[in-house]
Parts: C-alpha cells; structure tokens; sequence
C-alpha cells in the first residue's frame, strides 16, 4: 500500500491492483459523493450526558466502482488506512482489510483476503432495472393543455438518509476508536448503498452518525424487537437530526434466526423508521443493512411465496437478500421483493424519499454529478455525461442558450413548460407534481392532508393512503371486508374470534360505538395471509341474518417487528365524519387536521387547488397564489414549438389559455386593500402600454369590465407584457 494513500489522499478516482488467488485484479474506482449529506454530522457520547461534536465528516475514502474488463462486476471499499471492503467478478466474492498490528516498511501494509464462491453468468450479480414490473402501472388520462413527461416513481431516483447510531459495544470490538468505527460504519453503508443503486435505483445518504463511546444510552438485551422499540424511543425523545430511518449498528450477537430487526414500511414515520443490526464484517453488516432498510420499504420475509416457487431466487448458491435461507453473503433482491417495494412506493409509502439531499461539503470538483460554487451545471463522469446532460453541459458550464442540463424538468437542455408533469400521483391520496417553468427541478413530493374523502368518499386519506376496511383486507387476504354486521356481533365479545385489544391474558370488549375500529374481519379468507405470519388458526363463524348467511372470519397476524395488522388501521372511517384511531370511533375533529389558505364555505384552497401534508395549497395548473386565488392560465405553446420561460402570475394579452374570447378593460386600479397580488414586471423606459382592440364577438370570461360575477374568485386580468399591476376582481362577499 502506498504511503500517500495512507496518509489521507483521497483521488477522486483511483485503480488499484490486487494480486490474490493467482490473478491480478485491477479495481477502478471512484469516491461515492452521494454517501455523506452537505449537513452530515458525528457525535461521540462521553460519560453521562457529555458529547463531543463533530461537524466534519473525517476522511472522505469511500469508493464505488468494478473490476476492469469485467462489466458486471462491482467493489465497494474503503482506502481509509488501508483497503477494506468487497469486490466481485463472475466467480467469486473477495473480502480485503488490512491485517491488524502489522506494517512493513515504507509505510506499506498487509492485507488478508478472502474468498466467497458465486455464481455466474451475465445478471448474477445485480437483476436488470429494466425488467417489467409485474402488473404495470395503470395509465392516466391526459389533462388538457399539460404535456406528459414520462416519469415514475420507479425511474426517478430515490434517496435514504439515514442517520447511524453506534452502540458501546460495537464501539469496543473496533479497539475503543471512534475513528475506525465511523470509518467501519460508512464502509457498510458504502457496500449497502451500491447494492440499492444498482438494483433499486436507490441511493442511501447518510446524514449523521452517533457512537456511544462511553456506555450504552438505552437498555440492550438480547431480544432485538425490545432493543428496537428502546431504540426509537430514545430517537424520538431526544436530539435527533432530520432523517428518513435511523439504525442501530451494534456489536452484539442477537438471540434471533435473523441479524437485524426493522419496522416494515416505517420510513419517513418517526414512531416506526428504525432498525437494529447485529455485528459481523463489513460485507455480512451491509447485507443485514439492505435488510433491515428493505424493511423499512415494504419488504417482507416471506417463507410461503419461496416455498410455493413464484418468489423463487435465481442465485441457488447464495440465494437472495430477503430469504431466511442463513446463505452467507446474498447480494440481491429477488423479484418479488423488488415488486413489493415498487408496490409501497404506488401506495403512497415513502414520500420521503424522492427530496434530494445537498453533497457533502468538500471542496467543488467537476465531475461529480452536483452542482456546486463556481459550477452551473455537472451531470457528471464522462460516461454519466455521455448517458444524459453531456450536450448540455460541458466541463461544468451550461452550453450555449442551454437553461440545464438534468433534472425531470429539463428537456433538451430547457426548463419544461409550467404544467408539464413530472412525478405522477401514484393514488387517489397523492398529489401530482409539475415543472414550475423555471427550475430544472422537480417541486417536493406532497401527499394530500389527512382526512380527504376517496374511493368515492367511501374512504378517507389518511398518510397519503386511502384507508378502507375493504383494503386493508384486501391486502391481508386478498378478500373484501366482511358486514357491518359482523362487526356489531363479534366485537362486543371481547373473545379471540371479536375485541378491541389484548387485556393481559384476555381480550377486550369493544363499545358499541368503536366496533368497526377493533378486530378486522373479512369475509370468506382462508390459507395463509399475503403479509406477515398467521399466529393461531382463522376464526370462521356464519349467522344467518335477514335469510341469508353471512360470513365472518378473522386472523391474529403478526409482523417480524411485532406490529399486530388484525385490526382496523387508524384513519379508517367508521361513520359519518367519524375515524378510527387507536381501535376508538372519533370524530373527524378530533384528529386536529389542518387547514389551507383559502379554506371557507366547506372549499379547500379556493377550490382551486389541494391541500397538502405541509399544510399549503398546490394549485391547479391555471391558479396560484399561496391560496389559489388568482387565475394565471397556461398560455398556448408557439407554432414554432419553442419553449418560452414565464414567469409570474400573468399571463400576455391574448393568451388563449383562458379558451375564449375577451373584451378590453380600462385600466383602473382595483386592486382591492389587503389582496397580496404578485406584479407584473415593470415596463421598460418609452414603453407604450396599452390593450388590444377589440375582436368581433368577443365575450368577456367576466363580465363588464369593472363588474365581477358573485360566483367568482379574485382573477388577474392579462397583462400586455409589461405593465405596472394586474387588475384584479375583488370577492363577492358570502
């Protein structure tokens, strides 16, 4: 090993040659930017409640890259005193670190390696992105006037950060260094998160790291479901940097058939994203990492779909991240695993993941795909270039009259139009989001607030989902809900077959007025469920109720998290304005849900637009204003196709975007006191402004000038290019 390398020189690309087994291996590299957030921070906690801060992030020796001449090879290492990590061809899977303790001269030293038999053939290593996805996604209809972009929530990019906590024990396996357990843990999710890029189209970015250098913070034993919830309740009690999901990496061994424990679907939830993994190496570690995290997204274990064959992993010799074979390094996501986690991002799970983080703060380096001081654009390395951006950017300048060279809302390096779809809703409780018209950018992924009617107001949104008791058995069962009245008939019982909870030993009755939130019934299941494990057998009784018979079945079915589903989920409705939470009938005003701007007379944003999860109006394409007051149509592209930037609520003088005709209007000044309503910009010096003549037969969208219709919002009138203000139509009162 070369001295300069460890001496703290990082390359940002860098060609290693490895001699081992009888061949030469030359690993080609390149340092992982996307693995430290620009806020990213360490923290080690000393005795008692003193802590030392780090806001740096150390040494920056985290590589990516494949073996040369060999395409579907990959290496994940660490260069941080020496090589550490993982690199595999066709054959095999190499393990290297440096050998504890020993160093010859010049500063070199001696690495041990170790080999690990795969498999072969071209797709062994990580399962083509391009392949279908089983069932598609259904198509939307086109709204009028809005061009389509073909992006998913499968193609675009997703982003984990995650924030890392270290506990005391891992601290001493790794010689009681605080510096060579962050460099151990960032070497983990350095593998983890190429093992996500090249399958997932996802990337994990860590955003802070903690270890307990002194004692442990929270009460570990030797059941990791209970270190779990210990876990997150210290996370959610104390300071916590904002983060997707947070793990613990301990150094404990875990009495459990499984290395790691996570909450299924918990991401973006600060009661439920977290998991604990137990010690091993560093390839071993980031598998139970990919794991856990898997969990996080919807990920299941599921030993009924492997046995029956149509989740069956095509790697025999190592078998898949997400069997509970015991195989020794899996490095891949079967099918059925890959679907599900497609399947939670279609039902509204993990909208947290699509806000791109900053780099970590550095020194700006062409080339690394962010866009930094002194830069305006960077798609990249040269083959990343070469895919996409290249024509548009060029050694880190936006070529000429280029806007932008990435983003969902470039195209041929120019900003979209305003109203050009860039991420689509993915269900009733979603919103769809547009191009702005001047950003490359994609606006944040919002869902709708809590408390929205769906599926035909027979549901209610509830974080971002639509909630039903029809399809939360549906997704257990693949059954409908059973009747109202079995609900009333069983769950008064407070037996296993109807309750409202566990009381000890026994079970809970439910109230009258809280039974269609307690135990789920469904009607006419049978066999094991689609999710989690079925404890005990399926309770099935039939009444005969208004001649005929009815069925009523239910199922105690469990998560490896221990989560319970046999009940109704909170936010299902259970009558009229009345929601379940905790297996209790409340009204809807008991939830707090909040309101938008422009919220009165039972109309949400005006009515001209949603409101969503942050509390904020997201217009219609033809509104805006922070409570879609004012009208701003989309103005009708050019006949020469060329795409024009506007900027500001108005639109030109004779934009059709309105889709009729107009009369002029004097140019008086009706701007009403108290409306906030964004200028048109200023005219130039010598500018001549005045409006159009009149066209034969033109209808005015509003009526005479100067008269509003009751029924209408506050509209900004078309400006001719530039003038002083819009003219506006005050509200009718109500």
């Amino acid at each position: 090993m070369a001295p300069a390398l460890l001496q703290g020189l990082h390359l940002a690309q860098v060609s290693f040659v490895v001699c081992a087994f009888g061949s030469a291996f030359t690993l080609d590299l390149q340092l992982n930017h996307h693995l430290l957030a620009s806020h990213y921070v360490e923290r080690h906690v000393g005795t008692g409640s003193n802590s030392s801060h780090s806001t740096g992030a150390g040494e920056h020796c985290y590589y990516q890259g494949r073996i040369r001449g060999q395409p579907y090879s990959f290496a994940a290492l660490s260069s941080c005193h020496g090589l550490r990590g993982v690199f595999s061809d066709s054959r095999a899977t190499y393990l290297i670190e440096p050998q504890v303790g020993v160093e010859h001269g010049q500063g070199l030293r001696p690495h041990v390696i170790q080999r690990v038999p795969s498999c072969a053939g071209p797709g062994c290593l990580f399962p083509a992105l391009n392949q279908p996805i089983a069932g598609g996604l259904p198509k939307l209809r086109r709204r009028r006037q809005v061009r389509r972009a073909q992006h998913t929530v499968h193609s675009e990019t997703k982003y984990i950060e995650l924030a890392v906590v270290n506990d005391h024990q891992l601290f001493l396996q790794l010689r009681k260094s605080v510096v060579l357990t962050s460099n151990f843990a960032k070497s983990v999710v350095n593998l983890a998160d190429m093992i996500y890029k090249e399958q997932l189209n996802t990337r994990i970015v860590l955003v802070a790291m903690e270890t307990w250098a002194s004692e442990d913070r929270i009460r570990m034993g030797e059941d990791s479901l209970e270190t779990l919830n210990e876990f997150v309740k210290y996370r959610r009690e104390g300071p916590a940097e904002q983060s997707d999901t947070v793990h613990l990496f301990s150094g404990r061994t875990f009495q459990s058939s499984r290395s790691g424990t996570a909450f299924v679907g918990g991401i973006c939830s600060p009661a439920r994203a977290g998991g604990v993994n137990e010690y091993g190496n560093v390839a071993a570690m980031a598998v139970t990492l990919a794991q856990t995290l898997g969990q996080n997204v919807g990920m299941m274990w599921n030993k009924h779909r492997t046995a029956a064959g149509d989740c069956r992993c095509p790697d025999s010799w190592l078998g898949c991240i997400m069997e509970d074979t015991g195989y020794y390094l899996p490095r891949k996501f079967s099918r059925c695993s890959i679907d599900e986690y497609n399947q939670f991002l279609q039902d509204g799970g993990g909208s947290c993941l699509f806000n791109k983080p900053l780099k970590l703060l550095d020194p700006p380096e062409c080339g690394n795909g962010f866009v930094e001081a002194g830069e305006e654009c960077d798609c990249g390395s040269l083959a990343e270039c070469a895919k996409s951006g290249g024509n548009c950017c060029k050694k880190c300048t936006l070529t000429h009259d280029a806007m932008c060279s990435d983003g969902l809302c470039c195209k041929g390096c120019k900003y979209e139009p305003r109203g050009v779809s860039c991420r689509e809703a993915v269900n009733e409780c979603d919103i769809p989001e547009t191009c702005t018209g001047d950003s490359s950018q994609c606006p944040p992924n919002l869902h709708k607030l809590d408390g929205y009617f769906c599926e035909n107001e027979q549901g209610r949104c509830y974080g971002g989902r639509c909630k039903t008791r029809d399809r939360q058995c549906n997704a257990l069962w693949g059954r409908s809900s059973a009747e109202r009245f079995c609900y009333e008939k069983l769950n008064v019982e407070g037996t296993e077959r109807g309750n409202c909870g566990r009381e000890g030993l026994g079970w809970l009755q439910c109230n009258k007025q809280d039974v269609l939130c307690g135990f789920l019934l469904c009607a006419n299941i049978s066999g094991a469920p689609r999710l989690g494990e079925l404890s005990g057998e399926i309770a099935t009784t039939t009444f005969f109720h208004q001649n005929r018979y009815v069925d009523c079945r239910g199922g105690h079915v469990q998560l490896v998290d221990g989560s319970d589903l046999s009940y109704v989920e909170d936010g299902t409705p259970c009558g009229p304005g009345m929601l379940c939470l905790d297996r209790k009938c409340l009204p809807a005003t008991a939830f707090n849900f909040s309101s938008c701007p422009g919220s009165w007379d039972g109309k949400i944003c005006f009515d001209h637009g949603v409101c969503s999860n942050e509390g904020k109006c997201i217009c219609r394409a033809e509104w805006t204003g922070k409570d879609c007051s004012v009208y701003d149509p989309i103005p009708e592209p050019k006949p020469t196709g060329e795409t024009e930037r506007y900027k500001g609520p108005c639109a030109p003088w004779g934009g059709g975007g309105m889709g009729q005709d107009w009369l002029p209007m004097p140019l008086l000044p009706l701007v009403p006191a108290g409306w906030d309503i964004p200028l048109c910009p200023q005219p130039s010096p010598g500018t001549p402004v005045s409006p159009p003549p009149p066209r034969p037969g033109a209808v005015a969208p509003l009526g005479i000038a100067g008269s509003c219709p009751p029924s209408r919002s506050p509209q900004c009138w078309g400006c001719p290019g530039a003038v002083s203000s819009c003219h506006v139509c005050p509200p009718h009162p109500h």
